[in-house]
């Protein structure tokens, strides 16, 4: 083979993307003998296997020309534990959004570290888990000038959702929503992972998974955000077992509920679907989502971990059924536009930041398109929308 190839790093990339051999020779176009050839130094790849290769295994060209198989992606701490989906496929999935969120940040960071008149934010790292949940949710209500009263104010949990992102943004995190590859069909479970954070004082970055439950996302934000007080970078998903992951959950459950509510908490007699519409109604009226008030009943002792479970299968199932008549009621239907879409997940202060730099010249089109997770052709139609 090519010396400038390292057969080592072909299987590498194969394996880490979660493909046997077979099903990646397929989506490559070749046959497994000849995917197999090269991951033994026996063939050098044409460029167009390269491109099919980086495209297939959501590696960069210039990866397959590395000298030896790279470390890990950096998530930070794995703050994923119990019920995370940790399979090889899913692992490989969350890399490669780790790898991509990574190189965007540290795009954004390098613009801001030119700015003069940029200051690092004190709130990042500023707090501990030993002050207690009490502090840290005022610190944060403090620093963002949002109340949970406030935040109820809003019609529902999507209007909600959107003035604490926005209080979030001002504050001056990234917000972001992505839970694919760049396509739907690329879609990373929630299993998978819920949120990510970058604990940055000059860009920190909070990744939310739009796969999720709309009701969910102030949640998994307010978590993330703990993340940041706590100056912890991660990835976080699954069942809250470990210390810091359940501290981030009581902070985010403390913003969102009241001792009060707590207290009010209840539902009655034995019938499931019964229970969900009680389940439903306690959380259209808190902004929260069904599984949030599932988990509290649990938490204050009204029901019992069997019920819980019970109440966590059948709220799912129903979320999946309801999104699948969203889906067949839209079918026809054009819908928001590519850059509707796009700009929402972005979000107003990557928007801001992109638009403002671009006009400035510290960031050419090619890194805005980058920083925008899009291709260059659409940064100016996407920043004008946004304008």
């Amino acid at each position: 083979m090519d010396t400038a190839f390292n057969p080592d790093v072909f299987r590498w990339a194969r394996e880490s993307a979660g493909l046997a051999l077979e099903d990646a020779a397929g989506a490559i176009g070749i046959v497994a003998a000849s995917l197999q050839a090269i991951e033994r130094g026996e063939k050098v790849p044409s460029r167009t296997t390269l491109s099919k290769m980086a495209k297939t295994y959501h590696r960069s060209l210039l990866t397959f020309y590395l000298p030896a198989p790279p470390r890990q992606g950096d998530r930070g701490e794995d703050f994923r534990t119990v019920g995370a989906d940790r399979t090889t496929a899913a692992n490989a999935e969350v890399d490669a959004l780790v790898r991509d969120l990574r190189a965007r940040q540290r795009l954004v960071r390098t613009v801001l570290d030119d700015d003069e008149d940029m200051q690092p934010l004190a709130f990042i790292g500023s707090a501990r888990a030993a002050d207690g949940v009490v502090a840290l949710v005022k610190s944060i209500e403090q620093q963002l000038g949002l109340t949970r009263t406030e935040y109820r104010q809003k019609k529902d949990a999507g209007e909600a959702f959107a003035l604490l992102r926005e209080r979030a943004e001002q504050a001056g995190v990234f917000v972001l929503l992505a839970g694919n590859l760049g396509s739907h069909h690329s879609a990373i479970p929630v299993s998978a992972f819920r949120g990510f954070a970058i604990a940055d004082p000059i860009a920190p970055f909070i990744v939310i998974n739009d796969g999720d439950a709309k009701a969910a996302w102030s949640f998994t934000l307010l978590h993330e955000l703990a993340h940041l007080w706590l100056g912890a970078t991660g990835v976080s998903g699954g069942v809250p077992e470990m210390q810091i992951e359940r501290f981030c959950n009581e902070v985010a459950g403390a913003f969102l509920l009241s001792p009060m509510d707590l207290q009010a908490l209840q539902v009655v007699g034995d019938d499931l679907d019964a229970q969900i519409q009680q389940v439903t109604v306690l959380a259209n009226r808190w902004r929260v989502s069904r599984q949030m008030v599932a988990y509290s009943l649990f938490k204050t002792g009204r029901i019992t971990r069997e019920v819980w479970l019970r109440l966590e299968t059948g709220i799912s199932e129903r979320w999946a059924a309801e999104r699948r008549r969203e889906k067949d009621q839209s079918k026809g239907s054009s819908g928001p536009s590519y850059y509707v879409v796009r700009r929402h997940r972005l979000g107003h202060a990557m928007l801001d930041f992109a638009r403002r730099y671009t006009d400035a010249g510290a960031l050419s089109p090619s890194k805005a398109a980058k920083v925008l997770g899009v291709k260059p052709r659409s940064v100016y139609p996407l920043l004008s929308l946004s304008a």
